[in-house]
């Protein structure tokens, strides 16, 4: 709730996400399904225009970009079935920073300044985010009483506190009056799903991660049972990135072509069998990379970043656990913000396909099975995700749009090699997503060999800056240790507390 006041870049009450538990005393394992819908009134071909041609901005930019937010009823649902605290005092810090006020650090104000054109478009979000008509200057304080209000309506009222009265008659009179379709009846209907998590087997490891409507369980598991028929200690280094490539080529095909809202589409849980593994193995040569195009082909286009979204590991004493990864989407969402709420809005309708094949601003591409409907919940890529072992354990995910997956797949596969916390968070990243056809990677990730390597097999390399924002937590359970790290491409902080079995810990990334 905090980081949804004091981190509007990646998440907040206007947005959705996912958290995976773990409760000690029964090993309860459950993922709680906040993730935004699509209002009641949507339709696969509201962001076309009459030729049937994609409106640009229309899913990204304004009140019609806007997803009927989850977050509130997530909060809400946790701290009654899950927490030792009330509501209202685990909302008490972020009402505070709303009121009061917390000073703008350079994140947020670039953000802002990137931003700024769809932050004008809307009064309610340009007298917030930009004061005078500019972002903040850097130390000032960014004051929000309206969220303070609406944050106290919820810790008053719990969900009906935002998804009735006073605060959802404001919510759908500003988006109905900024040409949305938001309803009261969207927001009367709204559900947290409690989901079954996926529970992955790698080497010796046991993962449990995010299901469906988050692809990233699925693509890392697809891509883990393809690198599971591989001798991982005899391959070069060239051929590790070369085969783990390969598998996110086809993992993320998969994505497009077969994964939407379980609810909606009946889970492909078929493309996690070890025979269908060995299929795509068959088709991947170690002297060959394999032209995105001959797998199906699509329309291409380079994907956004993704530096936004927000994830916390967190840890206690008695050994419950929490991977949790929040977004708005883009950074600061849509940009629109309902008068007299302080929510600013999320864009995450443009995770849906809006058009076949047609790729969204993390340049992923997709079909029927995350085409919109009515109160469908959008495809994510976020990846709250346990490692375990016998002796070991690992809480860990990270924001990055489409890159969550390689970013998380890239942790599990240091972890099985014995990487800490501090290795899982700063190891060079990796990336592939099938469309573009290209491998994104960052300084130190490829040595000169590797990247020489990787060109004379056929695949295209662009660097990138750093990316990604990893909060990690591993537990040696056997040796009563912890280590949790903060990613250092970030501005978030690991905390451990010493001295006990099973030393509670967190991190938190901004």
């Amino acid at each position: 709730a905090a980081l949804a006041v004091v981190e509007p870049t990646g998440s907040g009450l206007g947005g959705g996400g996912f958290w995976l538990l773990h409760r000690a005393e029964d090993g309860l394992q459950v993922m709680v399904d906040g993730r935004e819908r699509a209002p009641l009134s949507a339709r696969p071909d509201m962001y076309l225009d009459l030729n049937g041609e994609v409106v640009p901005g229309l899913s990204q930019d304004g009140a019609l970009a806007a997803g009927i937010p989850g977050e509130p009823a997530a909060l809400a649902h946790i701290a009654e079935r899950y927490g030792r605290l009330p509501l209202a005092r685990s909302l008490a810090p972020a009402i505070r920073y709303a009121r009061e006020g917390f000073p703008v650090d350079e994140k947020l104000q670039r953000a802002i300044a990137g931003r700024r054109a769809a932050l004008a478009a809307s009064p309610a979000a340009a007298a917030v985010f930009l004061p005078d008509g500019v972002p903040p200057r850097v130390g000032s304080l960014l004051v929000q009483g309206e969220l303070a209000r609406t944050l106290s309506r919820l810790a008053e009222e719990g969900a009906d506190g935002f998804y009735r009265g006073a605060t959802a008659d404001a919510l759908v009179d500003g988006v109905r009056g900024a040409g949305g379709i938001w309803s009261k009846k969207d927001l009367r209907s709204y559900r947290v799903v409690e989901r079954t998590p996926l529970v992955l087997d790698y080497r010796n490891l046991r993962i449990v991660t995010a299901p469906l409507p988050s692809s990233g369980g699925m693509v890392l598991g697809i891509a883990l049972n393809v690198l599971a028929g591989y001798d991982w200690a005899r391959l070069t280094s060239a051929d590790r990135q070369h085969v783990t490539v390969e598998a996110l080529r086809r993992a993320f095909r998969d994505r497009a072509e077969h994964m939407g809202d379980p609810d909606f589409v009946p889970a492909p849980l078929q493309l996690l069998s070890p025979g269908y593994a060995s299929g795509l193995r068959a088709g991947i040569r170690l002297d060959k990379a394999t032209p995105s195009r001959s797998l199906t082909a699509a329309m291409l286009r380079d994907g956004e970043e993704g530096g936004n979204t927000t994830h916390f590991s967190v840890l206690d004493a008695e050994g419950n656990r929490v991977a949790a990864t929040l977004s708005i989407n883009l950074p600061l969402g849509s940009g629109f913000m309902p008068p007299g709420t302080g929510v600013l809005l999320n864009n995450e309708m443009d995770d849906f396909a809006i058009r076949p094949q047609t790729p969204n601003a993390y340049g992923l591409v997709g079909g029927v099975a995350n085409a919109v409907a009515p109160g469908k919940r959008m495809l994510s890529s976020m990846s709250p995700t346990f490692v375990e072992t016998p002796a070991r354990v690992a809480i860990l995910g990270t924001p990055g749009g489409s890159r969550i997956i390689s970013m998380v797949l890239g942790a599990v596969l240091a972890f099985a090699d014995g990487a800490g916390a501090g290795a899982l968070v700063t190891q060079p990243r990796l990336h592939h997503q099938y469309l573009p056809d290209e491998v994104v990677y960052e300084d130190g990730a490829l040595s000169d060999t590797d990247q020489e390597a990787l060109i004379q097999r056929g695949h295209r390399l662009r660097r990138s800056e750093p990316y990604g924002n990893m909060q990690a937590i591993v537990w040696e359970r056997t040796r009563g240790r912890i280590e949790a790290a903060s990613d250092p491409r970030g501005i978030g902080q690991a905390q451990t507390q010493v001295g006990q079995a099973a030393p509670p810990g967190a991190a938190v990334g901004r």
